[in-house]
């Protein structure tokens, strides 16, 4: 009888950790973006972000027409700069 319990214990036991190990298991990773796919990711990134910082400029309410142009001029040279790195990622 007492063999009988401990048995049972330890089964109930043993079959308690490995239901909790098999539950721990992580989902499989998601699989790598190509390099390609990054570089677009990127870019998007980027055009988004100019867009956003071209509106606060432009929409700023006490910069002169002659400041905007410039702020303008200066954006666009290092968006074109950042986009060519991009491009030579590829």
């Amino acid at each position: 009888m007492n063999i009988m319990k401990k048995l049972l214990i330890s089964t109930l036991l043993v079959l308690g950790l490995s239901m909790n190990v098999s539950a721990q298991k992580r989902p499989p990773a998601p699989p790598h973006p190509s390099k390609t796919e990054l570089v677009n990711i990127k870019m998007q990134e980027l055009t988004k972000k100019y867009n956003t910082e071209k509106k606060l400029i432009l929409n700023h309410p006490l910069a002169t027409k002659q400041m905007k142009r410039d702020q303008m001029k200066a954006l666009n040279q290092r968006y074109a700069a950042e986009k060519r790195l991009l491009r030579q990622a590829k």
